[in-house]
């Protein structure tokens, strides 16, 4: 049997569509294309080939089928879990020297047999087996940190972010789709701190800057690359395209069509 045989089964919750990591999770490709950003670098995840997602990191991923197919296998590692392995093991510590977001694993037949051997557990519903979840949960874990032991130094940190530059940060990241809490906790602040000084570095608010922000580079992107509208709109943190072309309209008195279609004739 081969890996790339393998049917999608999910360890753990269903991948979220908020654009926030929020535990580790480990993702293997059978069919299909994943594509990746984190704010700084683009990833690609083809048929065969795996990764480690890392908890609390901006992230945004999607999908491209194989002949209308995309089968994945998806583990998370929640804090619980991976404090549970760490007593049992006594993992020793090897530093990771990468930031990565997305963390790509090297091909092994220890981790080609490991998931040949989950279909036997699956369910009616493509998850493994309850009964045997946490088991196959901890015997990926063992080969993953025999394969890149310096994953110890990434799982078992279980550090909160530290403060940081809020206005460098928002500049590199408004364009995500998470709540005003997401960003707060990613900068090192409270909510209610976070709010005050995003006012007093931007003098307004947070939700407006973000729209305001979006509309800016959505104008950018239409006029000055030729984009269309209904191609970026996702990617600049809007959740759909009504609500992107109302906000446009609004901000520009015109639709972000027609700023496309007589883009040199429009000021915005």
């Amino acid at each position: 049997m081969k890996v790339t045989e393998i049917k999608s089964c999910f360890v753990g919750p269903a991948l979220s569509p908020e654009q926030f990591v929020a535990e580790h999770f480990f993702i293997f490709l059978a069919k299909g294309i994943m594509n990746g950003y984190d704010g700084t670098k683009h990833y690609t995840l083809r048929a065969g080939e795996s990764c480690l997602v890392r908890k609390n990191r901006l992230a945004r991923y999607n999908k491209v089928r194989d002949n209308n197919e995309f089968e994945k296998v998806v583990f998370f590692f929640e804090e619980a879990f991976l404090r549970n392995f760490q007593k049992k093991h006594h993992v020793t510590f090897q530093k990771h020297s990468s930031k990565d977001a997305f963390i790509r694993l090297k091909k092994d037949k220890l981790l080609n047999s490991f998931l040949l051997s989950l279909e036997p557990y699956y369910t009616s519903s493509g998850s493994v087996s309850t009964t045997f979840s946490d088991l196959k949960r901890e015997e990926l874990l063992l080969i993953l940190l025999a394969m890149h032991p310096d994953l110890s130094d990434v799982l078992f940190d279980y550090g909160v972010p530290g403060r940081v530059d809020l206005e460098a940060f928002m500049q590199k990241n408004y364009k995500f789709n998470v709540n005003l809490e997401r960003f707060a906790f990613l900068t090192g602040r409270s909510l209610s701190s976070f709010k005050r000084d995003f006012k007093t570095i931007f003098d307004e608010t947070p939700n407006r800057w973000l729209v305001k922000r979006r509309l800016q580079e959505a104008c950018f992107l239409i006029k000055e690359k030729g984009q269309k509208p209904t191609d970026i709109y996702q990617d600049l943190g809007f959740e759909d395209l009504s609500h992107f072309s109302f906000a446009f309209k609004k901000e520009f008195g015109t639709t972000a069509t027609a700023l496309y279609e007589q883009g040199a004739l429009i000021r915005c």
